[in-house]
């Protein structure tokens, strides 16, 4: 059976910037959106929301979802990628608290479209499908009997 590992990632804009965290890899500094792994007991923006806070304690809800990205790694992990996007009102200070991130930053698109050290081409993709002008409702993303929503009720036919 096909398993591709769900993530979530938050393109964060703000007055003409977007905001990235840096984290060290393999002894380099990357550059990425706030990103993570989508956890058993929350939504997809649940997932957004949680990592925008633990990356740059930010909290801020999605307004759109701007893609669906599946895609296989350069180490063949598969996997589907769900790109958010956050509008701010002006760029605000940031406070990680993952210790994988060394810092975030408030770049142009252009910084980050000719950056050589992006985590993944998903990070310069991103900046180009919100370029495009992409953006879907959330409302697209439901959640159906889900057991971790009030007011579920499991037994209803």
């Amino acid at each position: 059976m096909f398993k591709p590992h769900v993530t979530v990632a938050c393109l964060v804009h703000a007055k003409g910037k977007f905001l990235i965290v840096e984290e060290t890899v393999n002894g380099k500094a990357t550059w990425n959106q706030p990103a993570g792994h989508l956890e058993a007991d929350e939504t997809l923006v649940q997932a957004a929301e949680r990592e925008l806070w633990e990356e740059t304690g930010i909290r801020a809800t999605p307004q759109h979802l701007v893609r669906m990205h599946q895609w296989i790694a350069p180490d063949n992990t598969p996997f589907l990628r769900f790109l958010f996007a956050i509008e701010l009102d002006d760029v605000c200070e940031t406070q990680p608290h993952d210790d994988d991130i060394d810092r975030c930053l408030w770049l142009s698109a252009e910084e980050i479209l000719t950056a050589c050290h992006l985590r993944s081409p998903l990070v310069a993709e991103s900046i180009r499908c919100w370029q495009s002008g992409q953006r879907l409702p959330l409302e697209i993303i439901g959640e159906f009997n889900w057991p971790f929503t009030k007011g579920v009720n499991p037994g209803a036919a």
